[in-house]
């Protein structure tokens, strides 16, 4: 087969950059028979920004200086340029998660990684939601084979947006290789352990936590369960990444902002409990972090969360303050249950991995050429 494949988001980062960055060298790792071509189209950025490793035989890589906007207009809107006309004649075309070109006479295969745009409009950037909408018109009238990260997520595909079941697979994701390596390498010097702490004044047992604006992260329940937690146990509330808030902090809470990969890593590794009290996710790729950390996990028990951490979890009804506070008190106590999610937790990472992504995906890639 010839396939073709949109890398061109794995330079804005984010869960799409690591899915797509992880999948594409795994495939060119695995596979020796096919041939691929990358499609790569951005204005200011280069490819070498992707980060993708590359140097196989079987490999083109296809640059174009188009800005997103201007794909999202002529594939999204307009609908026109075969993708041919960018890679030539090819099998398969995999699209990315922003735009979705027509073709001539390849077989398109969509991921759809999460449908939160549609579950939480108002959260989401207005040009964002329009480019979405657009975009899963076209999947749903011309894409061959779908995707989906999660039952969770087909099961939303199907409902949301009546695509049919045969026309969906589902492959699950994997963990990052970066943070395979970090945690082979542990334990973190202890020089630097205490570094990160001090940095951040983090002087107790912590439950560590993914801050985000966005309210489906739910880390204003997540705040209000620990300060409960903090009446009768002596810990933090490490929250990372870009949660703001205008109200007053509970005591012992700690807002890192945005951290350093590593700086982040070392945090997220020597925490107590790993609190993702989320009310939806596409796949909820942080369970597995805590898993190969050896972390108790305390998340929801809706949307992928339940069904990515299976019974290695806390699971917790994540609209409910007293619900979220038992689950980080049971997990914060340690003991037998602890101990017994944190080996099940290592025994579950072995139904995820790229390789067996990858090969997943070469299925689908045949489905969709034999009209399946």
């Amino acid at each position: 087969m010839k396939i073709a494949i949109d890398v061109s988001q794995t330079v804005y980062g984010g869960g799409v950059a690591v899915y797509t960055r992880n999948l594409v060298e795994t495939l060119l790792s695995i596979d020796k028979k096919n041939h691929y071509r990358f499609f790569f189209s951005s204005l200011r950025r280069n490819f070498r920004d992707a980060k993708i490793k590359i140097g196989e035989k079987n490999l083109e890589v296809k640059i174009f200086k188009i800005p997103a906007t201007a794909l999202d207009f002529f594939w999204n809107g307009l609908h026109i340029w075969p993708v041919e006309k960018f890679v030539g004649e090819v099998d398969i075309f995999h699209a990315s998660d922003w735009t979705q070109p027509p073709a001539k006479k390849a077989k398109l295969v969509t991921t759809i990684h999460d449908l939160s745009f549609l579950k939480y409009p108002k959260t989401v950037h207005p040009k964002v939601l329009v480019v979405q909408k657009r975009r899963l018109q076209w999947v749903k009238k011309q894409t061959d084979q779908i995707i989906a990260v999660s039952e969770a997520t087909k099961k939303e595909a199907i409902e949301l947006l009546g695509i049919p079941a045969k026309k969906i697979t589902v492959v699950y994701e994997a963990l990052p290789k970066d943070v395979l390596n970090f945690a082979s390498q542990l334990p973190v010097k202890k020089g630097f352990v205490n570094d990160c702490k001090s940095k951040f004044k983090i002087t107790k047992p912590y439950i560590f936590a993914y801050g985000s604006r966005a309210p489906r992260k739910n880390i204003e329940k997540l705040i209000q369960a620990f300060n409960l937690v903090a009446k009768k146990i002596d810990c933090q509330l490490v929250v990372c990444g870009n949660y703001k808030t205008k109200e007053k902090l509970p005591k012992n809470v700690v807002l890192t902002g945005f951290l350093r990969r590593n700086e982040m890593l070392t945090l997220f590794s020597k925490a107590k409990v790993f609190a993702y009290p989320s009310l939806y996710e596409g796949f909820g790729l942080p369970i597995l972090e805590a898993f190969v950390f050896g972390i108790p996990v305390v998340t929801g028990n809706c949307s992928s969360m339940a069904e990515i951490s299976g019974k290695a979890a806390f699971l917790v009804n994540p609209k409910s303050v007293k619900s979220i506070a038992a689950g980080l008190t049971t997990a914060l106590a340690g003991g037998k249950p602890c101990q017994e999610a944190i080996e099940l937790g290592k025994k579950r990472l072995k139904l995820f991995s790229w390789e067996k992504a990858a090969k997943e995906t070469l299925q689908v890639y045949k489905k969709a050429l034999a009209g399946k």
